[in-house]
This record gives structure tokens, sequence and C-alpha cells, in this order.
């Protein structure tokens, strides 16, 4: 189960508040502690490729897309 998935069902339980908390219970995802899974990209979302210095928090694919609008200059 992806982590889109158990999200798509829990909207459609929305109303039901007791099946909502069973369902949490039982197929929610752990929270990571360490891991390829505990940094995230703040902007898209990817796991891989993360780039965490300077605090940026980004995958490298967002990180070449807004590199000059944050300040970085690309040498050749």
């Amino acid at each position: 189960m992806t982590a889109s998935d158990w999200r798509k069902i829990l909207k459609q339980l929305k109303s039901r508040e007791v099946k909502v908390k069973k369902f949490l219970k039982h197929n929610k995802p752990k929270e990571r502690k360490y891991g390829i899974a505990t940094k995230k990209c703040e902007r898209c979302g990817r796991f891989g490729a993360h780039i965490s210095s300077y605090g940026l928090n980004l995958c490298r694919h967002c990180f070449r897309e807004i590199a000059e609008e944050i300040g970085f200059r690309k040498y050749s």
C-alpha cells in the first residue's frame, strides 16, 4: 500500500469516526526515524537525491529548477 492509497481511502471514511480510527491503527505507515524515507523534498515530496545542506531540504531536481531564484550561481 503506497502513501497515497491510504489517504484516498481515509477521505472516503471521513464521516465514520470509529472506522477511521480502526483504519488508521492498522493501515497508516509508521513514522520513520532513520533511512531514506525520513528525508523528503519540501517542494515535490520525493525521497531520493535529497539535498539538506544549508537547510534546503530539496531533491536535486527541484534544486536545479529554483537554484538561481534562491541565490546560487552556476559555474561551468
